[in-house]
């Protein structure tokens, strides 16, 4: 892989996690652009190690392991968002996007483009476009 194609991948990356937090920072959400975009970021990163590695063979490796490592420890951060206040939980969808966007972000890595463009597209609309849905059904579930 050559410079330009890690750069190319690893901008798509933060790229879309720019574009995922600038919707949660518009929704006054706690994980904002900064963690959707290094979540991202990373995610590539890692993908984009493994891929090295493999190139080089020096050292035998499997890319989907390194993926699912990266799914486990993004489950960790996730869990550090979520939070309880009496009867209530918060931060479970923010937890979610952070998750989402490490998966745009090994897509990236893994340099499949259309992908992370069609993901991204997906995760800031059931974001932002299922609150009015959403809003509804809370208040119809209080009313009961």
């Amino acid at each position: 892989m050559t410079y330009t194609e890690f750069t190319i991948r690893l901008l798509a990356a933060l790229f879309a996690g720019l574009v995922i937090g600038l919707e949660r920072e518009w929704q006054k959400k706690p994980a904002g652009i900064r963690t959707n975009t290094l979540v991202a970021s990373g995610a590539a990163l890692f993908v984009l190690l493994a891929f090295k590695i493999a190139e080089e063979g020096g050292i035998q490796t499997d890319i989907s392991r390194i993926i699912g490592q990266v799914v486990t420890g993004i489950g960790f951060l996730g869990a550090g968002i979520i939070f309880k206040e009496g009867g209530d939980i918060y931060g479970l969808t923010t937890a979610a996007t952070v998750w989402c966007s490490a998966a745009v972000g090994c897509f990236a890595g893994a340099g499949y483009f259309v992908e992370v463009a069609i993901g991204t597209v997906a995760i800031v609309s059931i974001n932002f476009m299922l609150i009015p849905l959403d809003r509804w059904l809370s208040k119809r579930a209080k009313k009961k």
